[in-house]
């Protein structure tokens, strides 16, 4: 039976131990837990700011099914996604992933999966406010995520 996975979509930050102590709650049957926490980068200081939107409500069930998928296709004992939205600082997080399994190579490939997706494919805008008076601009999608996101379809 697979998981029921956790999702949020939030502007507050999130607590990494937090999280994983939430999944491993008097639990004995996981044997590992893999994390991925995305981070707001300064793309070499010139950034001031991402900031994020999303539809609330859509990103959410998106998310959950992409979710669903993961934990059926893979045994986990437990999965968490947490992503933000609204203004993120340089060094701030973005997004969260908690995968469980009683085996390491589940949670491994769980985990990268549902990167893959959230980088490709979940329903968030990006925009970069540069430092200074620049204007900001909207991030658009990269080749290289699709590609990434492909070689799950196989």
């Amino acid at each position: 039976m697979a998981c029921e996975p956790l999702v949020r979509v939030q502007a507050e930050d999130f607590v990494l131990a937090a999280e994983v102590e939430r999944l491993s709650a008097g639990r004995k049957d996981i044997g590992a837990f893999v994390t991925f926490t995305g981070l707001c980068r300064d793309e070499g200081g010139r950034l001031a700011a991402l900031e994020l939107e999303h539809y609330p409500g859509m990103a959410e069930v998106e998310i959950a099914r992409i979710a669903r998928q993961a934990a059926e296709r893979w045994s986990l004992s437990g999965l968490t996604i947490i992503h933000r939205f609204g203004r993120i600082r340089p060094g701030e997080n973005i997004v969260l992933v908690v995968t469980a399994s009683p085996h390491r190579k589940a949670a491994l490939e769980a985990a990268d999966f549902l990167m893959d997706y959230l980088k490709s494919r979940a329903p968030f805008w990006k925009k970069e406010h540069l430092l200074g008076d620049a204007p900001g601009r909207w991030v658009e999608a990269k080749a290289t995520d699709e590609e990434a996101l492909d070689r799950w379809r196989k």
